[in-house]
């Protein structure tokens, strides 16, 4: 069973992988993952297990950060993060205040020796105290390296020696950066939790000609609900009555709002603007767009990129290296080769402030959460880290043709009778085998027959992927499909000219003519091939079920390097990994589709890209992107903010460890002062916070 907790308060990635592995090592759990970005824990725990859970995690949470308040989702909250940054920013005038008036009381005369290190050790008690007894609390856990234990030796080994002043400085800008840490962390946690408020606080159920206030999880599929101005759209539903203007921003990131009226569809979280809609509910809450948007959102920290996994090892190793470093820098040379004990151990005092890896450990996650908010910001729902990292090495895109280049909104626009037949038997016999598929070429047809087709005359209806549809009608076989089709029934049948969908006809074994339907292109799939080529996208290709003259004259059109068409959905299949092998060096494979039959194809590929406006439920869930607006040129902003986030992830690690590289040289030759140690922790994770958080800001 799952439960789910929110963490108010949760502002640091490295707590936040500390209290997951915390958790997930309790009796009963077999998993558990943290969120920054939303602030959740999510635990999969064993039911005859679960009696206690509740406490034991909050225990858990709190033996690493006793200030987050932990409640149960749908309990009622204690908020704790707000209130806290406050005390927090209290905390750090009174301190610096006091640090202040010890700077002031070391240069008069006349005064006890005692008097300065006494306020200096105030306003480092004021500062820093839950710094030094985290670090006594996780000693006496057998937790020691960590950032509390290098802070926590590396002062009180300051005031040992004498430098007061520096000891409680440290902290004082120890204190100060994870402040500004914090405001950056939660500035740019921004963007993906506003994701969060499309989620419906309620549904207007329409009952008996009442309007009842009720839960989205009450109304079923096929109620009818009310949707006023100014509310969200609780349910994917189709409008029945009334007319109005939907802000869809928070699904597409577009900000023209969309009209609609009756017969057309609404997705769960858009905002009412204006009119009243009286909507059929089509999908349950757990179903609909919105459940299924927070859902991804919840889920993508935990699927991590390859650099936050690096980062994650590194500071397990990395911190008890420069620990038993800075010991021998204290001990070892006044062994050996003689000197003062007092500047070996400063020497080894500043080699631990230097070393913490805070600036690593922080913007590395930050970076790739400011990555996938940036996407949301352009309606791409990314579904974890390791997704926004791999779009870096796609060169190889792959594309679906209906509803992903081209609008799948089909119309007839030719008729050939053949053996006598005319073009009204054409397409009667067409929308008469056709009656029974949704298909959008079959809806095509029967909307340009036009009139009614009795459905009880139809028998033994069966349809082909890839092919088409057989029925009986009145006694007679009809067939409609490609021409593979007549092949297999040994009808003979002549091949139609020209660009368009051709749908062969046949009844009682003789060829009835055939059906042109055209489909048109997205204006935005020139322009999505373009801007892919631009940011260094090597090849790109087209797969479709449709005829292979089609694809070519489509794949012409716009530019594409290569068009297979004729596929079924397992020859699609087929044709990715064939694609795959012969992708160069380190390059990745990405698939772009929407339809149900290209589910397998998203699994496939090395990144799966799914239409979410209009692409199929399958297909959302296969995927590992989903572009919400149906519009391909989405993908192409996609790649450049990973290229974006890569490049921030890069110079983060670069900077961070060349800076401390420089300093912890400096600081073992005794040429960098315990300021300068302060700036080579503080400063830089500082500065590579708010590198990586203007990623989040990009627009």
């Amino acid at each position: 069973m799952r439960k789910t907790y929110v963490l108010d308060g949760l502002s640091c990635a490295d707590c936040a992988a500390k209290i997951e592995k915390a958790v997930r090592a309790l009796e009963g759990v077999t998993s558990a993952s943290v969120n920054l970005v939303t602030g959740t824990l999510r635990a999969e725990v064993t039911p005859r297990r679960a009696e206690g859970i509740t406490e034991r995690i909050s225990a858990a949470v709190r033996g690493h950060e006793p200030g987050i308040a932990v409640t149960e989702e749908g309990a009622e909250r204690r908020e704790g993060g707000a209130e806290g940054g406050k005390a927090e920013a209290i905390r750090l005038i009174v301190g610096a205040a006091v640090f202040c008036a010890g700077l002031a009381l070391t240069r008069p005369e006349g005064l006890p020796w005692y008097a300065a290190p006494a306020v200096f050790a105030a306003s480092y008690l004021i500062l820093g105290g839950d710094v030094v007894w985290r670090a006594l609390r996780n000693i006496a856990r057998g937790r020691v390296f960590d950032e509390n234990f290098l802070m926590t030796a590396a002062t009180i080994g300051a005031f040992i020696i004498g430098e007061y002043p520096e000891a409680a400085a440290v902290m004082l800008f120890y204190q100060t950066g994870e402040l500004f840490q914090a405001k950056a962390v939660r500035r740019s946690k921004k963007s993906i939790a506003a994701l969060m408020d499309i989620r419906p606080d309620s549904a207007n159920l329409l009952k008996d000609g009442q309007i009842i206030k009720t839960a989205p999880d009450n109304v079923k599929s096929g109620d009818f609900i009310v949707v006023r101005p100014g509310e969200k759209v609780p349910l994917d539903g189709v409008v029945r009555e009334g007319e109005s203007m939907l802000d869809t921003a928070a699904l597409t990131g577009e900000s023209v709002p969309r009209r609609v009226s009756a017969s057309d569809t609404v997705l769960s979280g858009c905002v009412n603007q204006n009119g009243v809609l009286s909507v059929e509910v089509t999908k349950t809450y757990g179903e609909s767009t919105a459940s299924k948007i927070i859902d991804l959102v919840e889920n993508a920290a935990s699927k991590k990129a390859p650099a936050e996994h690096f980062i994650t090892k590194f500071a397990r190793c990395y911190t008890p290296a420069v620990v038993i470093m800075a010991a021998m820098i204290a001990a070892v040379p006044p062994l050996l080769a003689g000197g003062l004990w007092r500047d070996w151990a400063s020497r080894g005092l500043l080699f631990l402030v230097i070393s913490c890896p805070c600036a690593l450990v922080v913007s590395i996650p930050l970076s790739f959460f400011g990555g996938i908010g940036a996407a949301s910001k352009k309606g791409v729902l990314v579904k974890g880290g390791n997704y926004l990292e791999a779009l870096n090495n796609v060169g190889v895109v792959v594309f679906d043709k209906t509803g992903t280049l081209t609008k799948g909104v089909f119309e007839v626009t030719g008729l050939r009778p053949a053996n006598g037949f005319t073009e009204g038997d054409v397409l009667r016999y067409a929308a008469a085998a056709e009656a029974f598929s949704d298909h959008p070429i079959a809806l095509s047809i029967s909307k340009a027959f036009g009139g009614e087709v009795d459905k009880a005359s139809l028998t033994g209806y069966r349809e082909t992927a890839g092919l088409g549809v057989s029925a009986e009608v009145g006694g007679v076989t009809v067939l409609a499909g490609s021409g593979k089709l007549m092949e297999r029934a040994g009808i003979a049948y002549e091949e139609e000219e020209g660009a368009g969908t051709k749908v062969y006809v046949a009844a009682g074994g003789v060829w009835v003519g055939c059906v042109t339907i055209s489909d048109e292109i997205k204006p935005d799939s020139r322009d999505a091939i373009r801007r892919l080529r631009a940011a260094g996208v090597r090849k790109t290709v087209m797969l479709t079920g449709d005829d292979a003259r089609i694809a070519s004259a489509v794949a012409g059109e716009l530019g594409l390097d290569e068009a297979y068409g004729g596929l079924l959905p397992a020859q699609k299949v087929q044709m990715v990994e064939a694609l795959g092998e012969r992708k160069r060096r380190r390059e990745l494979l990405a698939f772009v589709g929407d339809g149900i039959n290209d589910a397998p194809v998203l699994a496939r590929a090395d990144v799966g890209v799914a239409m979410g406006g209009l692409g199929s439920d399958a297909a959302v869930e296969a995927a590992d992107i989903v572009l919400m607006t149906d519009e391909p040129s989405r993908l192409a902003g996609a790649v450049g903010i990973a290229r974006l986030t890569r490049r921030v992830v890069r110079q983060n690690i670069v900077f961070a460890l060349g800076v401390k590289a420089a300093f912890l040289t400096l600081g073992a030759f005794g040429a960098a002062t315990m300021w300068e140690a302060v700036f080579a922790d503080v400063g830089v994770s500082l500065l590579a916070v708010l590198n990586a958080a203007r990623i989040g800001g990009k627009d």
